[in-house]
């Protein structure tokens, strides 16, 4: 009987190092850092809204592209749909790399653009969506992407970053481009 004894100390012994971390029970120095340890909170902080201002300007444009009056302004919308999923694409698997979770939907400010994008109609949709999402997203999508081309921490967030710029300038220019709607002699409403 000593044995089942023995057998049961053992056990018993070693019942604590089951809930050890695998690293642990190895005998290893350290563990590998967690998933999410691997980008920098600033770069976390850009790659997240980086994704939020990219849901908004997808979201925003696939309204457009249904709702604007004015051709020019759904073909903007359309190609804003096209290039803004195809680097939210790559965005999302650079966060992948990285271990950040993205957000799955725009900020609650972008919310409410979008809220009251969506109650517009005719030339006053028009005028807000290229207002709001064609420049106003854009020059805030260029200064938070340069940021990040200058000072980002991850080699691959920099060169994202940079890769992402003249796209962005390019779509400003866009937005800047198109006629202005029928009556809109001031930015208010």
């Amino acid at each position: 009987m000593p044995s089942l004894h023995r057998r049961r100390a053992i056990a018993l012994a070693t019942l604590p190092l089951l809930s050890l971390p695998s690293w642990a029970q190895t005998g290893a120095a350290s563990p590998s850092p967690p998933a999410a340890a691997r980008a920098s909170r600033a770069d976390s902080g850009f790659m997240e809204q980086a994704a939020q201002n990219g849901h908004a300007e997808i979201e925003a444009s696939r309204l457009a592209v249904q709702r604007a009056s004015d051709p020019q302004v759904q073909r903007f919308a359309q190609t804003m749909v096209e290039e803004h999923t195809r680097l939210a694409e790559e965005l999302a698997a650079l966060a992948r790399a990285k271990g950040v979770d993205l957000p799955r939907e725009a900020s609650m400010l972008q919310r409410g653009r979008l809220k009251l994008l969506s109650t517009s109609a005719g030339d006053t949709f028009n005028r807000r969506y290229v207002e709001t999402f064609g420049i106003g997203a854009h020059e805030d999508a260029i200064k938070l992407f340069d940021k990040a081309a200058a000072r980002a921490d991850d080699p691959d967030v920099k060169a994202f970053a940079s890769r992402g710029l003249p796209g962005l300038q390019r779509h400003l220019t866009m937005a800047k481009e198109l006629p202005p709607p029928k009556g809109s002699a001031s930015k208010g409403s």
